[in-house]
């Protein structure tokens, strides 16, 4: 190799790493997500599409998450795209989707990126979507679709923080659940057998007394005790 050869190789091997390092130290083209991701088949790119999650409430009693703190064995869409076999923790408080990051650390997720995820939690399965409502009279973020039919069944799970709600010391998370029933375009909370007997309409005698005959308890406690009396209204349409 001439000497003039190896010159022009280092000028240039020298040019590039000075321009690299300028983009590194202005912001353009190097984040978190680049370096990350360099071991990653490009196919799993769009799942570590997000930043780095850290907590920002370490001196509130209790924690935010749905369930429990630990990861859980789930399921992630990303536009279209389905990713199984994941572990996932959702944290109620902000309404935001976390995972384990391919290099460690936590990662969250980017929500506009998300269609839905499922999550496994004692043997039972939870599948969530996301919803656009405005937040005050419709679901909104990430909802439980735990019915869908001509009536769906969705359950807004978030936390809040108490103040001093803990021995008048301490700040504490609390949750907080609203139910609701979508149906022909429209969200309607709901709560308790009075008003799934609103929805029922001129149905309203029939679906009581199958209410009754059934012995079913209704209870915003247990979502779930709403689906038997959706699936009836739905036969009966």
């Amino acid at each position: 190799m001439s000497l003039k050869y190896f010159l022009s190789l280092l000028i240039l091997y020298l040019l590039t790493i000075d321009s690299s390092s300028r983009s590194f130290r202005n912001g353009h083209s190097f984040t978190w997500q680049t370096f990350a991701l360099q071991d990653t088949l490009p196919d799993n790119q769009s799942l570590y599409n997000g930043r780095v999650w850290r907590n920002i409430y370490p001196d509130v009693r209790g924690d935010q998450f749905l369930f429990i703190k630990t990861f859980l064995p789930g399921s992630v869409t990303m536009r279209g795209k389905t990713f199984n076999n994941i572990k996932l923790r959702y944290d109620i408080l902000d309404d935001e989707l976390l995972t384990l990051g391919n290099r460690g650390g936590v990662l969250q997720l980017n929500k506009e990126m998300v269609d839905s995820f499922d999550i496994l939690f004692k043997d039972g399965l939870y599948k969530f979507v996301k919803l656009s409502g405005d937040s005050l009279t419709e679901p909104a973020g990430y909802c439980n679709l735990l019915y869908n039919g001509d009536h769906a069944l969705y359950v807004k799970y978030r936390k809040k923080i108490g103040k001093l709600a803990e021995e008048g010391k301490y700040d504490s998370f609390y949750q907080v659940t609203r139910i609701f029933v979508f149906e022909k375009g429209t969200f309607h909370p709901v709560s308790s057998k009075k008003d799934l007997l609103e929805l029922s309409g001129n149905m309203k005698d029939e679906t009581r007394a199958f209410i009754r005959k059934n012995n079913l308890v209704i209870s915003r406690e247990s979502p779930a005790s709403f689906i038997p009396v959706l699936r009836y209204l739905d036969t009966m349409k």
